[in-house]
């Protein structure tokens, strides 16, 4: 049974409710613009529920806390902002390549360099296609509050299902924007599963290590085929995406994730005679390639629009093969486009 409350809460702060729900006890994080009410509210609740919150030197030293408090088999979470997260490229791959669970929520803001503090959606490429070594992250795009909770609390259960660390992409708009959620405060699948891979102690067994140095001939391409093989899985078994105004008449596709899609809703709203449907990528790994070539097939054109100057972009090109014509369009360095301004953009290339 899970208990069931509304209240009205800001998306950073229902990133750290769901974190506490999942049974997360280990934070670590450094202040960066837009998500600083994330760490503010976590020193505050960690404490209350018996777990540990750090505020790290640096986003280096928080993605190193974070792995050292997976390999003891504790939950483990750290938030950042794009900047931020390019820091923590490095530890990241390494909980990748040791097979550690662990939770990064990267809470996009504008770039390159430090940029500004307004919302974005340029870390795609570093969400889906990450640091060094062959190495993939599960990543979950939330578009509104409720999904920055569900999310997040899901992400642990992925983390320890699949022994990889999960990346919640989000922005700096949906971080701030305040709506009423539903708190479910149900029980985690995953939490109380054992960790006898876990550094916890070797009394009355033989000692293990968790390492990502291989450095025997042929060991490091056996794990990294072992890797693979989880990623394969993965991508079978979780993809996820929604399909909003879609059926057998409509003529014009929209492709968006986080919160383009969400304006991407409106603009299908107010778009009169003009049949367009959303499909919206929920999981940016494992991307659902066969769904929106699919349904791709039954329609005339397709416009893909996001946050940056085409990013996600290349994987719809993948899905659909150049079987249909795509149009972009972008807004990068923290632009966010209006309903309006998308639709005009699509009645001008359908005329």
């Amino acid at each position: 049974m899970s208990e069931s409350n509304k209240i009205l809460i800001k998306g950073n702060h229902a990133i750290v409710e769901a974190a506490i729900d999942a049974g997360c006890r280990f934070y670590a994080g450094y202040p960066i613009t837009p998500q600083n009410e994330i760490p503010e509210y976590m020193s505050k609740r960690m404490p209350e529920v018996g777990g540990v919150f750090l505020q790290a030197e640096s986003e280096l030293i928080s993605i190193n806390l974070v792995f050292g408090a997976a390999v003891a088999g504790a939950r483990a979470m750290t938030t950042s902002s794009s900047p931020g997260i390019s820091l923590m490229q490095e530890g990241i791959s390494y909980m990748a390549g040791c097979e550690l669970p662990g939770v990064i929520v990267n809470v996009q803001r504008g770039g390159p360099g430090l940029g500004n503090i307004s919302p974005s959606q340029s870390d795609y490429y570093q969400a889906v296609k990450p640091g060094h070594g062959d190495y993939r992250l599960i990543v979950l795009a939330p578009y509104n509050t409720q999904e920055m909770y569900d999310f997040t609390f899901e992400a642990f259960d992925l983390a320890d299902k699949y022994r990889n660390p999960v990346m919640i992409l989000t922005d700096g708009l949906l971080g701030q924007i305040m709506e009423s959620i539903d708190l479910k405060r149900r029980k985690s699948q995953y939490l109380n599963t054992e960790k006898k891979w876990a550094l916890t102690g070797a009394k009355g067994r033989k000692g293990q290590r968790i390492l990502s140095l291989l450095m025997k001939p042929g060991e490091l391409e056996k794990h990294n085929f072992h890797l693979k093989e989880k990623y394969d899985l993965i991508y079978k078994t979780e993809k996820r995406y929604e399909k909003f105004s879609i059926n057998k008449d409509t003529d014009y596709l929209i492709v968006a994730f986080g919160t383009v899609a969400r304006i991407s809703k409106e603009t299908i709203k107010i778009a009169n005679d003009l049949k367009i449907g959303l499909f919206r990528p929920i999981t940016l790994f494992p991307f659902p390639y066969e769904e929106l070539k699919e349904i791709a097939k039954n329609v005339k054109k397709i416009f893909v629009f996001e946050m940056n100057l085409g990013q996600m972009l290349d994987d719809v090109k993948i899905a659909v093969e150049d079987s249909k014509k795509i149009e972009f369009y972008g807004r990068p360095g923290g632009g966010v486009p209006t309903a309006e301004e998308l639709l005009n953009f699509i009645i001008k290339k359908v005329k």
